[in-house]
């Protein structure tokens, strides 16, 4: 799973298969000691319960996200080039 979030956040929050397992681990290690030996369960409620809620977030990929950056760099540079053709034009005028 390689999943996008937003412009801001990419380098940070980039969820792959074994990040995903981190934060599962690291849930189930946040069970209280008394709770050990359910903590088996546990990962699982926990992986099943995290699979559930980013399958109803709406997100990208990251290939579907690095393609829509492409297209948004390069209307940037279609715009940019006629922002300047344009102050050329106004500038002969």
């Amino acid at each position: 799973m390689s999943l996008a979030f937003s412009r801001s956040l990419r380098y940070l929050t980039r969820m792959t298969d074994q990040s995903f397992d981190e934060l599962v681990q690291k849930l189930a290690e946040a069970v209280p000691g008394g709770l050990a030996s359910m903590r088996d369960d546990l990962r699982q409620n926990f992986r099943s319960v995290l699979q559930a809620g980013l399958g109803r977030l709406d997100l990208v990929t990251r290939e579907e996200f690095e393609v829509q950056e492409a297209v948004l760099a390069r209307t940037r540079e279609k715009l940019e080039a006629l922002e300047q053709r344009l102050a050329e034009y106004e500038e002969k005028m």
